[in-house]
Order: C-alpha cells, then structure tokens, then sequence
C-alpha cells in the first residue's frame, strides 16, 4: 500500500507536468519555419519525473532488502560523501570545471547549492538530509532516556544546528526549515520533555515579535522579509513595500497561484483544454496552483489526501518498529515529508511566505524524486526488518 502510494502519486506528477507542457510551457520544440518538432521541448520535466520514478522505485525496492541498521553502522561513509559533496558550495559559486558546474544558481535568488551536470542539476542537501536522517536516529538512540538531560540535549542540537547554519551560508533558508522541523520532529519522538518543547516555542514566540518590532530592516535578506510582509498585509496598507513595482513583484506569483486554484472550481478545468491562469515556476514550487485549475478542488482532495495517507504510514511504521532506531528514521522521513507539504500548499494559498520548498513527487526535479525514493526504501527497510506483528 505504502508504494503503490507512491506510485500513484507520481503517476499523477508525470500527468500533471505534461499537461503544463502542452497548455503553458513551450510543448515540443518545433522549426519557426517549418514548424516540424524539432525536439521534446518542456515535455521533458514529465519524461525527467516519469524516468526518476521509474529508477526510484527499483532503488527503494532494493534498500528495502537492506537493513537499516547497516546503513546507519556506515554512516562514516555517508557522512562523507554527502557533505563531502555539499561543503564546496559554501565556497565555489557558477564555477565551471568541464561540463559540471559547482554552485550553481538554479533560480533567480543568492541559492548556490546546486551542482550542474550537462543539461542536469543536483542539489547535495537533498542527499545529506538523508544522511542527517540516519545519524541524528543513531545520535538519539544512543542517548535514549538521557535526552531530557541538559548535557546530551546541547549536543543534540548541536547536531542538528551546523548542517542548519551550513544550508543558511548556502541561501537555502527553506531546506534549513526543513531540516529543523525534521530534528524537531526525531526529538519529540524521542520523548523530549514537554518542558522543554514548550520553553522552545514561547521562546520563537518572543524573538520572532522582538524581530518584527525593533529589526524588521535588518532580518534576512531585502526579498524574503518583503515576502514575510506580502502574507500579513497582501495589499501593501502599512507602506512596507518600498514602491508599487516592488510590491507587485513579490506578490504576483501567489496572486497567480491563487486565482489559478479558484479558477478550477470543483471539478477542474481538465488536464489538457480549457482555460488556464499563468503561474510563475507552475512546474515547480507552485504545481499544486496548475493541478487546482486542471483538476479542481476534487482533484486537489485525492492528490493531498494519498500525500497525507503516505505521511500516516510513515509515522505508523516507525510507531510499530521493535526498535527506537527504526523509529526515529521514520519519524524523519514522516517529519520532512509533512513540512514540505504543509509549506508548499502554504505557499501556494498565500498563508505563508514562498521559501522555495517543493511538493514531494509533484514538482519537476529528477534528483528530488530519487530522493524521496531513497527515504521510501528506508521505511519499507525498516518495515521488512523490524515492525510488530498487526495482531501479536
């Protein structure tokens, strides 16, 4: 159930992107002459994802015969690669050796933390997410009923506080979100005392009000903080927008994807005719605004509810593991997958701001895909080798 959950989602992005394609992308690349096709053109996002999942699954089957705990034994290795991988890019900025490029920018942000291969593109935090997946299960299961003790609960955050403050060096604040939401969410299965969780969120409470009242001008950079504001107070009553050009600007893309999902009303507009609103990066960050005007409000109901039944899975097997550890790999990997979808879908109903978080499976990104496949085969892992019987 839980890959043909997967499976079905991913079907739906490999329609969904081409149904971008043919409406609102460039289609197949055609001669302006001639107007004979000429290549692929943007169908190739959906044949990228179609081709990603496609690998995804057999290497989620095949992590799936694997045993968790050898993976976390090795995490020497892991460590290595992954970070190996991502360290450069806090450094080295569109610098081209060959045909690969290191730190790349894959938008139109201060984001260098992609790798460019070819016509390819490769985000290694995707990969060290993993890798930080596995190490902080094994960092709490060492601990265990001494996480609520000021000494291992420094070193915890410690843990989880660097591979942040490196993905905050790189731009990727939105992936730094998410890698403090899933630690949060490994320690509260851990047991952290509620004492503790309180203390944190009243804490945040202050600090973000103490930012908003006394450093409003000095958080973050220009752009994201104009983002912040676009969500409290969308039509710019309070003047923070510096001018009408710059207010429109940042507003605009949810303002798209807004209309974009009303418009589909409840049954869509269908995949490939009707009408359909223009979004910015549609094939991305805001596909959920392309499928509500394709698919309706419907639609939308039966895509985010096999993306939560797939997030139920995932805490349920960890909850039915015989081992702490299997456990905290899921309550990870249940924990990423559930803040990058509440914030994607945030985004794109304009109740939070755009931080670049893609939707799992949905938004165009072979490497996203395949990790995501990756993380899949970690809990089917952790289901074959270690979960309690449903009845004994």
């Amino acid at each position: 159930m839980y890959l043909l959950l997967c499976i079905f989602s991913s079907t739906m992005a490999v329609v969904a992107l081409a149904s971008w394609a043919a409406k609102q992308g460039n289609g197949f690349a055609t001669d302006e002459i001639t107007g004979a096709i000429t290549g692929i053109g943007d169908y190739r996002r959906a044949l990228v994802q179609a081709a990603a999942a496609g690998l995804g699954i057999v290497i989620a089957l095949l992590l799936s015969c694997i045993d968790y705990r050898s993976l976390v034994k090795v995490w020497p290795v892991h460590v290595a690669l992954t970070w190996g991988l991502v360290l450069p890019t806090l450094f080295i900025r569109n610098v081209a050796i060959g045909p690969l490029t290191i730190g790349f920018n894959a938008g139109d942000t201060d984001n260098y933390s992609w790798y460019k291969l070819g016509g390819f593109t490769f985000q290694p935090t995707e990969l060290a997410k993993i890798s930080f997946i596995l190490t902080f299960a094994m960092h709490l299961n060492n601990v265990r009923s001494r996480i609520n003790e000021p000494k291992e609960l420094v070193k915890l955050l410690l843990h989880l506080l660097v591979p942040i403050a490196i993905i905050h060096v790189q731009g990727d604040d939105g992936t730094a979100i998410i890698y403090g939401i899933i630690g949060c969410s490994m320690m509260f299965a851990a047991g952290l005392s509620w004492k503790y969780i309180i203390g944190a969120i009243s804490a945040a409470a202050v600090a973000v009000a103490a930012a908003f009242a006394f450093f409003s001008d000095k958080i973050g950079k220009g752009y994201q903080w104009y983002r912040i504001l676009a969500v409290i107070d969308p039509e710019n009553s309070t003047g923070w927008a510096p001018n009408e050009a710059t207010w429109k600007n940042i507003i605009y893309q949810q303002q798209r994807g807004e209309i974009a999902i009303g418009s589909g009303g409840i049954f869509g507009n269908g995949l490939f005719s009707g009408r359909y609103y223009s979004v910015p990066n549609a094939h991305n960050d805001f596909i959920l605004s392309w499928m509500g005007n394709a698919i309706g409000f419907v639609g939308l109901c039966i895509v985010l509810g096999a993306l939560l039944a797939l997030v139920i899975k995932t805490f349920a097997t960890g909850a039915r593991s015989e081992d702490l550890l299997g456990s905290y790999i899921c309550a990870g990997i249940g924990g990423a997958l559930m803040a990058q979808i509440a914030v994607n879908v945030g985004m794109n109903l304009r109740v939070l701001p755009v931080i670049g978080v893609t939707l799992p499976f949905y938004s165009a990104g072979g490497s996203s895909v395949l990790m995501l496949y990756i993380c899949v085969g970690l809990v089917l892992s952790v289901y074959m080798h270690n979960t309690k019987s449903l009845f004994g």
